[in-house]
Parts: structure tokens; C-alpha cells; sequence
């Protein structure tokens, strides 16, 4: 489908309406003319740029499933306060864990500014260790950086910390711990950081910003693991797996900006759009010039790293979202065990029921039923994927989300699944149809792969959690 190139030119008639005449009209010489990917305004000028304020100066982004941070103005700056502080989040209906964030939620609220803003940021630790904040691909004096030990003091539990910088590009950022990074990261202290840019000759209509990350806990566990290194088994956007996650709303023939961030402790995420094609427009470094950018269904963001995608959502239905390696769409349980496949279920079945009467082979010809089977699962855990759909069962869990673009956006569509014109759902083809093709489908020669699972006894209780 199409995409969206920003013009690059500056048109000086928006400028006049920005926030910046309120205190002064920066000159756009040659070094800001050449300075585009990261700057709109000549930040050299020694211009004071008014705070810039949503719908005058931005459109505000969409964090689907978080929020933004509230900020205040005092003096022309603008005044934000993020709390440090233990929490319980759910992952996904039936799974929740005692985690570390920013205001009660993790990933922590979005940070909006606009470029030439003066932000000032209170850090008040209500953790049981010392924390610091790194604001993750923002150019800033090195004592703002908020590396412990290195650009500052760590920030004592109990402690209030102030940052206070101007912002001198735009773009998106990201915001995360910088004390003891494995720790408290893998308990979530992270979030986005988004700067708008101060002069912006088109605006998209829907701006997405989903922030990736991995965990892992365990089936029943309180805790995320944080010594976890390889074998993370609950993948989310925006702090939530699927069915947690909440669907993208887009009306149709939108400009959409999605940005994607991931803060993951070691995966690199390649995230897949289904019907339409994108453009990446930024990167963390900037703004890539129009001539330099191609189409793209599929955009890898390495670990801390973001990437920004726009595209025209001229394709109505709803469409998948999510990222494309396999097991990053699962969850928990779905990430161990032995590889049954080809396994005679009903004589392995015949073997141990008599001995553990409550055992049944799974897995013999794949996974992608064991969601919707409706096996009891242990406290505090849910299925490996899925949830129901339209057609029958969604085999799809983790890092996976849905883009609505319907014609009209009416209330209530994020609960109502797509209904396609006649002629657009695949369906079982029928007989004259493949006798009018030509399309001749021989008897399979061959029994099935393996022999479905032997049931257990009438006697079979589940086991129920205690």
C-alpha cells in the first residue's frame, strides 16, 4: 500500500503559528537547513523557544495500553515527576507479577516534548535499592546523563534526583535504569521519550509509539527472573502479551506513524505489518532523508534501538502486527518441553495413564491447539498463545497485536472483529470450483503423521491448582 515521505522543505508560515514566535523566530540558516535529520530550528541562535503544547504544537502520540506523562510549566519550563516504585502489573488476563516501573505502571508513562523545550524532570526512588535515569539517545550535558557512578551519584531509595536539560533534536527516545541494569531493566524501568519536532509541515493522523520487551517467569512465579539470559518466555508490547494487548485504531486512508522502541535485555525484534507496506522515516539517530528510504513489511529493531514507521492505512480489516520470530509470539510454557512430533500418542498414552492417570500426550502433530483446549494451567500463568477469534482460534500470544483500519471509526470497534466483503475470506474450496480449475486433489497416501492422543479415562480429574 502507500507510504509517506516528509517534505523537506520548511514552510515559514507554520513556523509563524508554532510556539517558538511567542519568544522568538530563530533564523533557519544553512547549518539548520543541513542539520534536518535531528533539528527543525537553529538551536545556536541563543532563541527561547516557548514550551511546546499538545494541539497546538504536536499531536499527542497513542502508547496503546500506557499513558503519558502529565507536566506542568513553571517559568517556561516544562516540569515532569516520575516515581521509581515496586508494582503489581498484568502481563495478560491470568498473569501478573510483582514488578519495578515509573507511576505505578511499566513501561512508565510516555514523555512528550518539542524540540528547544526546557524540560525538567524529578526522579523520586521509591525502590529498596538505588536507581538512576538514562534518557536513552538524547543529546544532553554529561551530568544529565544518568549513568550511576559515571554522570552521577546513584539515587538513594527515598531520594528526589532533578534532571533539567533542553531537548536540541527531535525524535524517538527512550528512558530506562541505569543502576544495575540487569536487574532493574528486567523488572521494567523503562520508558519512551518522545520529542516532536518544532516546526512540522504535516502531522500523521494516528501516532503509535509500542515499546518491546522479554521477561521471564515462570508458571506460578511472583517474580520476573532477572538472571535470565537466554530463555525468556513472556514477550510484550507496551508491557502486555496477547490477548493483553490493546488493538491499534486507525480509520482508513489515515497517515500513521507507528514507532517502535525495544528496551529487550538480549532479542532483537523483527516486527511485521500484514497489509500494508511502510517506510522507515527515523531512526534513533534522526530523520532519513526521503531520497534514502524504501518500502518495507518487516523492520528489525535491535535492542536498544528504536525505529519509526509511517505508511497511508488504505487497506481496511483488522491485521496482524507483531514481531516475527516464532517464539516471540508465544508465551511461557510454549518455550519448553520435548519435542513430541511423530510420537505414537495413543501407545505412550496406554503406557503411563495407569500410572499417572491425569497424563496425556500433547503435541504429536504441533502446538497450535493446546490454547483452546482449555487445560487447566498453574496459578498465576496463562495458556502459551491465544485467545478466540472470528474464524476459530487466534494460535498467536506474546509480542502480537491487531491494527483495526475500518472505514469509520465507531465505538465500540475495538471489540468487533472484521466483517469482509463478500468474495475477500478464503474459505474450503468446493468440488465444482476445483472441477472448473482443473485442480485435481489425489487421496492422501499416507495415514496422518501421528495418531491423535489416546483420551484419558472416565475417571480423569484434572488437577486443579491448590
Amino acid at each position: 500500500m502507500s507510504d509517506f515521505n516528509h517534505p523537506s522543505a520548511v514552510d515559514r508560515r507554520t513556523l509563524l503559528k508554532s510556539g517558538a514566535a511567542a519568544v522568538g523566530l530563530a533564523a533557519l540558516g544553512p547549518r539548520a537547513a543541513s542539520a534536518l535529520a535531528a533539528s527543525t530550528v537553529d538551536h545556536q541562535a541563543g532563541v527561547v523557544f516557548a514550551p511546546g503544547l499538545p494541539g497546538r504544537d504536536y499531536t499527542p502520540v497513542i502508547t496503546p495500553n500506557g499513558a503519558a506523562l502529565p507536566f506542568r510549566v513553571v517559568q517556561g519550563v516544562k516540569v515532569f515527576h516520575l516515581v521509581a516504585e515496586p508494582l503489581q502489573h498484568e502481563f495478560a488476563p491470568g498473569l501478573t507479577a510483582e514488578c519495578w516501573g515509573f507511576n505505578g505502571r511499566t513501561p512508565g508513562p510516555t514523555i512528550e516534548a518539542v524540540e528547544g523545550d526546557r524540560v525538567r524532570i524529578y526522579v523520586t526512588n521509591r525502590l529498596p535499592a538505588a536507581t538512576s535515569v538514562h534518557w536513552h539517545g538524547i543529546l544532553l550535558p554529561s551530568g544529565m546523563d544518568g549513568v550511576s557512578g559515571l554522570s552521577q551519584a546513584p539515587i538513594p531509595a527515598g531520594a528526589t534526583f532533578k534532571y533539567e536539560f533542553t531537548l536540541r533534536q527531535h525524535g524517538t527516545f527512550m528512558y530506562h535504569s541505569h543502576r544495575d541494569e540487569m536487574t532493574q531493566q528486567a523488572l521494567g524501568m523503562m520508558g519512551m521519550f518522545i520529542v516532536h519536532p518544532r516546526i512540522s509541515a504535516r502531522r500523521p493522523d494516528r501516532d503509535f509509539v509500542l515499546l518491546s520487551s522479554e521477561w521471564k517467569v515462570l508458571p506460578g512465579a511472583r517474580r520476573p527472573d532477572p538472571n535470565e539470559m537466554l530463555e525468556f518466555n513472556v514477550l510484550t508490547f507496551n508491557g502486555k502479551a496477547f490477548p493483553g494487548t490493546a488493538p491499534l485504531m486507525v480509520k482508513q486512508n489515515d497517515h500513521v506513524r507507528i514507532r517502535l522502541g525495544n528496551l529487550s535485555a538480549m532479542s532483537h525484534h523483527s516486527i511485521h505489518i500484514h497489509g500494508h507496506a511502510w517506510t522507515l522515516t527515523e531512526t534513533d539517530g534522526g530523520v532519513i532523508p526521503p531520497l534514502a528510504r524504501w518500502p518495507e513489511v518487516t523492520q528489525l529493531v535491535p535492542v536498544g534501538c528504536t525505529r519509526t514507521m509511517e505508511f497511508i492505512a488504505d487497506n481496511p480489516g483488522d491485521w496482524a502486527l507483531h514481531c516475527h520470530m516464532s517464539h516471540h509470539t508465544m508465551t511461557q510454557m510454549g518455550h519448553s518441553g520435548i519435542n513430541m512430533l511423530g510420537v505414537d500418542a495413543a501407545a505412550v498414552d496406554r503406557a503411563v495413564q495407569p500410572i499417572l492417570p491425569s497424563y496425556m500426550t500433547m503435541g504429536t502433530d504441533g502446538m497450535g491447539d493446546m490454547g483452546e483446549m482449555g487445560m487447566p494451567v498453574p496459578p498465576n500463568s496463562t495458556p502459551m498463545f491465544g485467545t478466540t477469534g472470528p474464524y476459530g482460534y487466534i494460535d498467536m500470544g506474546g509480542m502480537f497485536t491487531v491494527l483495526k483500519v475500518r472505514p469509520m471509526l465507531r465505538a465500540g470497534d475495538e471489540a468487533r472483529w472484521w466483517e469482509p466483503p463478500a468474495g475477500t475470506l478464503a474459505q474450503a474450496a468446493r468440488p465444482e470450483e476445483l472441477a472448473r480449475d482443473g485442480i485435481i486433489v489425489e487421496p492422501s497416501a499416507s495415514p496422518p503423521a501421528a495418531p491423535h492422543h489416546h483420551p484419558p479415562p472416565p475417571t480423569f480429574q484434572p488437577d486443579r491448582p491448590k
